[in-house]
Protein backbone atom coordinates (compact mmCIF):
# COMPACT_ATOMS: atom_id res chain seq x y z
CA UNK A 1 0.00 0.00 0.00
CA UNK A 2 1.06 3.52 -1.05
CA UNK A 3 0.25 6.43 1.20
CA UNK A 4 -1.72 9.86 -0.44
CA UNK A 5 -3.40 12.02 -0.19
CA UNK A 6 -5.94 11.91 -2.85
CA UNK A 7 -9.26 11.45 -1.61
CA UNK A 8 -8.61 14.39 0.55
CA UNK A 9 -7.57 16.83 -1.88
CA UNK A 10 -10.28 15.65 -4.57
CA UNK A 11 -13.11 16.02 -1.67
CA UNK A 12 -11.16 19.46 -0.81
CA UNK A 13 -12.10 20.78 -4.26
CA UNK A 14 -15.70 18.94 -4.29
CA UNK A 15 -14.96 16.55 -7.01
CA UNK A 16 -16.44 13.14 -6.96
CA UNK A 17 -14.41 10.25 -8.39
CA UNK A 18 -16.68 10.16 -11.65
CA UNK A 19 -15.00 13.79 -12.05
CA UNK A 20 -11.95 13.37 -11.54
CA UNK A 21 -12.09 10.38 -13.23
CA UNK A 22 -13.01 12.47 -16.39
CA UNK A 23 -10.76 15.30 -16.33
CA UNK A 24 -7.75 12.67 -15.78
CA UNK A 25 -8.50 10.56 -18.51
CA UNK A 26 -8.83 7.38 -16.64
CA UNK A 27 -11.13 5.66 -15.22
CA UNK A 28 -13.17 5.38 -11.84
CA UNK A 29 -12.31 2.32 -10.68
CA UNK A 30 -8.66 3.73 -11.25
CA UNK A 31 -9.22 6.59 -8.98
CA UNK A 32 -10.76 4.18 -6.23
CA UNK A 33 -7.96 1.93 -6.36
CA UNK A 34 -4.99 4.96 -6.03
CA UNK A 35 -7.07 6.63 -2.77
CA UNK A 36 -7.13 3.33 -1.60
CA UNK A 37 -3.06 3.50 -1.78
CA UNK A 38 -2.54 0.99 -4.87
CA UNK A 39 0.36 1.52 -6.57
CA UNK A 40 -0.19 3.19 -9.98
CA UNK A 41 2.17 3.88 -12.97
CA UNK A 42 3.67 7.44 -13.14
CA UNK A 43 1.71 8.60 -16.24
CA UNK A 44 -1.52 8.08 -14.40
CA UNK A 45 0.25 10.12 -11.48
CA UNK A 46 0.97 12.98 -13.99
CA UNK A 47 -2.75 12.88 -15.11
CA UNK A 48 -4.21 12.83 -11.78
CA UNK A 49 -2.03 16.04 -10.38
CA UNK A 50 -2.41 18.03 -13.24
CA UNK A 51 -6.54 17.22 -12.94
CA UNK A 52 -6.34 18.37 -9.47
CA UNK A 53 -5.05 21.84 -11.27
CA UNK A 54 -1.32 21.16 -9.59
CA UNK A 55 1.89 21.01 -11.13
CA UNK A 56 4.55 17.82 -11.48
CA UNK A 57 6.45 19.69 -8.94
CA UNK A 58 3.78 19.59 -6.46
CA UNK A 59 2.91 16.08 -5.96
CA UNK A 60 4.19 15.37 -2.55
CA UNK A 61 0.55 17.44 -1.71
CA UNK A 62 -0.91 14.27 -3.00
CA UNK A 63 1.01 11.62 -3.38
CA UNK A 64 3.16 11.55 -0.03
CA UNK A 65 6.64 10.43 0.07
CA UNK A 66 6.40 9.11 -3.32
CA UNK A 67 10.37 7.93 -4.56
CA UNK A 68 9.41 7.88 -8.40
Amino acid sequence: MVKNNLRKYRERLLLSKSELARKAGVSVLTIDRVEKGSRCRMETKRKILLALGLSLEEKEKVFVGDEE
